[in-house]
């Protein structure tokens, strides 16, 4: 199991539903939150849907908004889940 945070600097609207859309679709748990332009995402989940969602927060554009920069930090291994699904948080 892995835990990434991603910082995502976005133009426009819906990002958060859209993303929040792609990680139930990938089957991945954890949140995304925004906060003045930056999004953040936490998703925890066996590392080959973590790199499915990185991939996806670095190349797709959703309608209405614009992906400027992306980010990935504190990228770790961890033991359990902390998340049972994946949610907006606001």
């Amino acid at each position: 199991l892995s835990a990434t945070a991603v910082a995502t600097r976005v133009q426009g609207v819906c990002f958060r539903m859209y993303t929040e859309g792609e990680a139930k679709k990938i089957g991945l748990v954890g949140w995304v939150n925004t906060s003045k332009g930056i999004v953040t995402v936490q998703v925890q989940d066996p590392e080959d849907k973590a790199n499915s969602m990185k991939s996806w927060l670095s190349k797709v554009e959703n309608p209405g908004s614009r992906i400027d920069c992306t980010n990935f930090s504190n990228e770790k291994s961890i033991c359990k889940l902390e998340y049972s699904n994946f949610r907006i948080r606001y």
